[in-house]
């Protein structure tokens, strides 16, 4: 029986042996959990993605009873056993009864979700206190964690290089699309070249005993903040992701608080941990920990973006969580590279979309459209021709700020991928390219703004062949003037960052002068 038919099943709340009144389903790239108000249940996916394998009913077994075991260790009061999944040839049912075995859960007790560390931190309920109070319960636990000869050969460079070597080889069909190819090179070398520069402290932490059999997930997705924190979801499928230097786990929350926005209590929790613990050294490895949790959350939401159970929406964001966390891993690995970002913009029938064709066909950046995103808001097809009156309807204020907005959010999603972006739009208005400069300064990108001007007969002759041979284009002569008349200037505190390009005469020259220009700028390599 298949994962999805499973828990289709398992949403009749029938199915428990308690009393349920409803039934929640949440999933992740390798599990379904069931929430039913008073326990949560978790089964695993039928994955195979190398570093973990739940491919059959045996393994899956295998795992949840590791689960349960491992996670006893930080939250036993959590954590109530192994329950099977039954089918009597009608009804699917949990727990001990009559039927077929298809599949095993994970029986948790349901904990109040108004505790779990994201919604605290997203109230700005997360304090200092709280995690020291964290660090209070996590130093003791490392201290007792299994440790010796077999879990220190996790700590050698060897075995921690197998796993980065890994993350590589599974992210390079991703290169081009969540990350770009150089930044993909400069995380990979800086990685490398940390396990020859740092040698001695690998082999000095081994020596040292700071190689334990550790949580593995430590974020805060996986922790209760209550009285006191509850840390539970460790790694129970792989050993070698699960066991290393606790600075692995310590880098991780790091990472995750960094990315939350609050790199002020990422920093304490470091200094916390290291002054309780007395790690001094800890400090040494942050980079390189922190590079390699926001490169495996890069992984990870790839992963998710390709589930076919995800709908496009889901799928979507996964894609853009992974290239914010490239992004992330790039900047901790020292990357300081500019991603580039031009934007055309202009009145009508000026020339701002084949110049971004250009960029696009030729040079391999990706295009953000504004005529496109407007459609797709509004449920459009692309190439549907929408007449209406000025700034009414499709073209109404409104509708103008949500695609602007939608526009700049997507060209940022991309530079934090560290990948060229060209923006085609209108921006008539201070306002949306004042939108567009602080999303750009906020993703280091280097920002330009191309304005393509030509003579208004010229233009006017483009808008009258459009009107019969682009069935695309919603621009018109009678809207032309009108356009021209609230075309707004640059601002002068950022006129630095405006340039106008005539796109009168061939358009072969006009390609040209463009090209030669974002070359000289450093924006433009050539074709790959």
């Amino acid at each position: 029986m298949d994962h999805a038919t499973i828990v289709e099943g398992l949403l009749d709340p029938g199915a428990y042996p308690h009393p349920v009144d409803d039934v929640v389903h949440l999933q992740t790239h390798i599990s379904s959990i069931l929430l039913t108000g008073s326990r949560a249940y978790k089964i695993k996916k039928p994955v195979d993605f190398g570093f973990l394998n739940f491919s059959t009913l045996e393994l899956r077994e295998l795992n949840c009873r590791r689960e349960v075991e491992l996670n006893g260790r930080l939250a036993p009061d959590v954590y109530l056993g192994v329950e099977p999944v039954r089918f009597d040839g009608e009804h699917l049912t949990l727990g001990k009864g009559d039927g077929e075995i298809v599949d095993w859960a994970v029986a948790m007790e349901q904990l109040d979700g108004e505790h779990l560390g994201v919604g605290v931190l997203e109230r700005g309920e997360l304090t200092r206190d709280k995690l020291d109070d964290l660090v209070e319960i996590l130093v003791p636990f490392y201290r007792n964690a299994r440790h010796g000869p077999e879990v220190d050969t996790f700590g050698e460079i060897k075995a921690i290089k197998f796993n980065t070597d890994e993350n590589f080889v599974q992210t390079d069909s991703y290169i081009g699309k969540l990350i770009s190819r150089d930044r993909f090179e400069h995380i990979k070398h800086w990685t490398n070249r940390f396990y020859v520069e740092r040698e001695e402290l690998f082999g000095r932490r081994i020596l040292e005993g700071r190689v334990r059999e550790c949580h593995g997930d430590l974020h805060l997705d996986n922790i209760f903040f209550s009285d006191p924190p509850t840390v539970f979801d460790c790694i129970e499928f792989n050993d070698r992701l699960a066991c290393g230097d606790v600075a692995m786990d310590v880098g991780f929350l790091a990472m995750d608080l960094d990315a939350r926005g609050r790199p002020d209590l990422a920093q304490h929790f470091v200094d916390r941990f290291i002054e309780v613990s007395k790690d001094d050294e800890l400090r040494e490895l942050m980079p390189f920990y922190k590079t390699y949790r926001a490169y495996v959350r890069a992984k990870v939401a790839a992963f998710t973006s390709e589930d076919p159970d995800l709908d496009e929406t889901e799928k979507r964001r996964n894609r853009n969580a992974a290239r914010h966390s490239f992004g992330l891993a790039y900047r901790y690995a020292g990357g300081t590279a500019r991603p580039p970002l031009v934007v055309f913009y202009g009145l009508m029938g000026t020339g701002k979309s084949s110049l971004a064709r250009l960029l696009r066909e030729v040079y391999g950046w990706h295009v953000i459209s504004t005529d496109a995103i407007r459609k797709h808001i509004a449920g459009v097809g692309e190439a549907t021709r929408v007449w209406v009156p000025y700034n009414t309807g499709l073209y109404s204020l409104d509708m103008n700020e949500r695609t602007y907005a939608e526009s700049t959010r997507r060209a940022g999603d991309l530079l934090d991928a560290g990948l060229p972006v060209a923006m085609d739009g209108a921006f008539k208005t201070r306002a949306e390219r004042r939108m567009v400069i602080d999303m750009a300064r906020g993703h280091g990108a280097d920002v330009r703004f191309v304005e393509t001007v030509c003579d208004p007969d010229e233009q006017r002759q483009r808008l009258e062949t459009r009107q019969v041979y682009d069935t695309r284009s919603d621009g018109r002569i009678e809207l032309m003037e009108r356009q021209r008349r609230e075309f707004e200037s640059p601002a002068d505190d950022v006129a630095d960052l405006f340039e106008q390009l005539s796109t009168d005469g061939p358009g072969r020259e006009t390609r040209a002068r463009i090209v030669a220009h974002l070359r000289e700028l450093g924006m433009l390599e050539p074709p790959r």
